[in-house]
């Protein structure tokens, strides 16, 4: 039987269709009026149609029952009530397909209420307002024995939450897709329209939803825009470790506070940051033996010009102990806040970042911020103290380290003096 649905995607849409055929798992970052909501309703009617097992079962989850029946129960039965035999239950907001084929459409308010289903695929709207528990716990276990497939879509909401993490974990892994669809890119809303909507909205809420911007919601972010290329440019990705080249680190230490540790190679000009580490509460012996238990072969160890302060306790300053413990710092020179900043923003273009081992140092690099002074209208000199602050300080200590490591030059090649002439003796 031919089924013809009164359906023609837009070119990306199109694009985006043959991408989740090819992807079992995808974080969908689509700008408003892109039409990730009936692209996903027909990518699921598709499935439904084609898959060939008993009884599939298909979801599609919003962040409440009135916004997912507001938003998509209309499309759902305007595209598949074109398919004969298709039946709909308005009370249960279910749609059955004549082989079976079922789609249901569900909230995510109480995600122990859709704790043991089973699905063929899984698509959820408006992920950024989810409990994480509704993934880890509950849909990722409802589709392991049938294989299938979860697709997440949303617009961001800062960095606090599982669409954040879902997306910074697909850049990752090659096995999941990771799409971003600026307005500004897409062209699919006039530029006059968008001009109009950020002059209503503001520009923070504008950067959101229409440029699917993490850090919108932060203001005076001092790093955010350059980690924003970097995930552009495809920088924060997979970055493995190369066993041919040496692991230096990057200490800030914490005196009764966290301490953070940045891993990092270099390569040429490139600056490969491929782990991250950071505790708070502990010795300088439990950072010692984390480093020793990481399968790295080290070169330099840089730390801050604190560490030479002797503590009242031992009457050691923390490089001694450190010495004794097997780990040789070299300190940096003390540089002022701005200065390293500046060091910081001129490195960050050359580095890659593992999306998965550095991902809080990640964050921390598109949250820290100063404060604006509302009196003043001024942003303070100094950065706002909160949980970037460690990260961010390890990362400047990073950029300054650069300037120290031994830099390898090519020894000068010695030539043989070819211009000669041979004299007898007489």
């Amino acid at each position: 039987m031919h089924i013809q649905i009164p359906y023609t995607p837009r070119p990306l849409q199109a694009e985006l269709h043959e991408e989740l055929d090819k992807h079992r798992f995808a974080v969908l970052n689509c700008h408003r009026r892109f039409g990730k909501t009936i692209l996903v309703i027909m990518h699921l009617i598709k499935k439904a149609l084609t898959n060939d097992k008993k009884n599939p079962r298909y979801y599609l989850i919003g962040p409440t029952f009135v916004s997912i029946k507001r938003v998509c129960w209309d499309y759902l039965k305007q595209y598949a009530g074109c398919i004969p035999g298709t039946t709909f239950n308005e009370t249960e907001l279910r749609c059955d397909f004549p082989n079976g084929a079922r789609i249901t459409l569900m909230s995510g308010e109480d995600p122990d209420r859709i704790r043991g289903i089973y699905a063929d695929g899984i698509c959820v709207d408006e992920v950024s307002q989810m409990n994480p528990k509704l993934w880890h716990e509950i849909l990722r276990p409802a589709i392991s024995d049938r294989k299938g497939f979860a697709y997440f879509i949303s617009t961001p909401a800062g960095m606090s939450n599982i669409f954040y993490d879902l997306y910074q974990y697909a850049l990752s892994d090659p096995k999941w897709l990771a799409y971003t669809a600026k307005a500004s890119e897409t062209n699919l809303v006039d530029q006059e329209e968008l001009d109009a909507a950020k002059a209503q909205m503001g520009e923070s809420k504008f950067l959101q939803e229409f440029e699917c911007d993490w850090i919108a919601n932060v203001t005076g972010s001092i790093y955010g825009n350059i980690i924003q290329k970097l995930e552009d440019n495809k920088q924060i990705s997979r970055v493995a470790y190369d066993p041919s080249l040496l692991v230096h680190t990057a200490w800030d230490l914490g005196y009764g506070d966290n301490t953070a540790i940045i891993f990092f190679q270099q390569v040429g000009n490139q600056i490969m940051v491929i782990d991250f580490y950071e505790n708070n509460k502990e010795g300088l012996p439990h950072y010692v033996q984390m480093i020793k238990d990481k399968d790295y072969v080290y070169g330099e160890h840089y730390a801050p010009h604190d560490i030479e302060v002797t503590e009242f306790s031992n009457g050691k300053t923390r490089r001694e102990v450190a010495y004794q413990l097997g780990i040789r710092f070299r300190v940096l020179p003390k540089l002022p806040l701005e200065d390293g900043i500046h060091n910081l923003k001129m490195v960050l273009p050359k580095c890659w970042f593992d999306a998965e081992t550095t991902k809080p140092l990640i964050a921390a690099l598109r949250h820290h911020h100063r404060k604006f002074n509302d009196k003043m209208r001024i942003f303070s000199a100094k950065p706002v103290k909160d949980f970037s602050s460690h990260a961010c300080d390890a990362a400047r200590y990073m950029a300054i380290s650069l300037s120290e490591l031994p830099r390898q030059k090519l020894a000068e090649q010695q030539t043989a003096q070819s211009e000669y002439s041979i004299h007898k003796e007489k």
